[in-house]
């Protein structure tokens, strides 16, 4: 398991999730019982959930143009046109033609393709091959999406990520490293070696070291 803050784990708890579907009411789910706007639709819910579940801070995206205001506000916001997109940038939606001219989708970049198109996880879509909404399928899913025009073909619907600033993985020396008083440890020594070492450990004590046996 990655370590907690990180986009690592982000992506892990994205991923498995990836098969849930709402039920048994109409957009009731265990994410939107979290963000407490259940009965609504929820692929913000679910990004805020997964960020809690994660440990990474995510401004609340329930109302998903409010989300993507609040990494605007933040100085976190990436504009397609400038994109580089990385696995743990939150993709914003603007689906062509579906009669909403906003910001209505929300997804986890899971995987960047270098070709315009990105792998994202996605709650309250609906799954390849299938009939049904793009942003209020019921189902949560992996999809193929694009941000720019692509030699695959998918249709470009991503305006805008939000980048999470992620924790670092704490890289701290293992506690048998570190000094029992000052800082430095002391040398492993065996107290039978001679009378040299045999002083040279009882100033050690006196001056308040552990001295450990080889």
């Amino acid at each position: 398991m990655a370590d907690q803050g990180t986009a690592d784990r982000l992506v892990e708890v994205a991923l498995a999730e990836v098969g849930y579907i709402e039920g048994p009411k109409d957009n009731e789910t265990k994410y939107g019982k979290f963000t407490k706007a259940d009965f609504q639709p929820w692929c913000g819910s679910f990004v805020n959930w997964c960020g809690n579940e994660a440990g990474v801070k995510i401004p609340n995206t329930v109302y998903t143009p409010g989300g993507a205001a609040a990494f605007k506000k933040a100085g976190s916001w990436i504009d397609v046109d400038l994109a580089d997109p990385e696995a743990g940038d939150i993709a914003y939606f603007d689906f062509p033609s579906d009669g909403v001219d906003r910001i209505s989708h929300v997804g986890i970049v899971v995987k960047d393709n270098e070709d315009g198109t990105v792998w994202c996880v996605e709650g309250n879509t609906t799954g390849d091959g299938k009939k049904g909404s793009q942003r209020n399928g019921g189902e949560c899913c992996k999809k193929l999406r694009a941000y720019k025009k692509n030699k695959k073909g998918v249709l470009v619907s991503i305006v805008g990520f939000g980048r999470p600033k992620f924790g670092k993985t704490d890289k701290s020396a293992p506690a048998d490293a570190k000094a029992s008083k000052t800082g430095t440890a002391a040398p492993a020594v065996d107290e039978t070696e001679n009378s040299a070492v045999q002083s040279a450990i009882k100033l050690l004590k006196a001056n308040g070291y552990t001295v450990k046996k080889s």
